[in-house]
């Protein structure tokens, strides 16, 4: 499941994934939601948290996150990601330098860490 992180400033998007995160949460909450952000927005800020209820990626997930931000490889200006699941953070910190964004890792203990980080400018 997705959803969105609620009272953040504006020009910032998050969402919290929990359980299983199916393709068709992708495709029913984190697509709409960013699109319509890039409506407004040429560069977005987003924070993703990844809880200790997560239990993974249901097949096709990933290739839906892989597709969202690809078709907006320009646009992303910072990313968070918060998560203490040891395999998305190893995957992050192998791959987050190539990503065309400012790329930071939290732990799920610096959320408020991260709420800061990507409020900046």
């Amino acid at each position: 499941m997705i959803e969105q992180l609620p009272n953040l400033p504006a020009g910032i998007i998050g969402f919290r994934m929990r359980g299983l995160v199916t393709a068709d949460d992708y495709e029913s909450v984190m697509v709409p939601d960013i699109e319509a952000a890039f409506a407004l927005n040429r560069k977005l800020h987003i924070v993703v948290h990844i809880g200790d209820d997560f239990t993974g990626f249901a097949p096709g997930a990933m290739w839906d996150d892989v597709k969202l931000g690809f078709r907006h490889i320009s646009g992303w200006e910072r990313t968070a990601l918060v998560t203490d699941v040891g395999w998305v953070r190893v995957m992050s910190s192998m791959f987050g330098f190539a990503m065309p964004t400012h790329f930071k890792l939290f732990t799920n203990a610096e959320l408020d860490d991260a709420l800061r980080w990507i409020a900046q400018p």
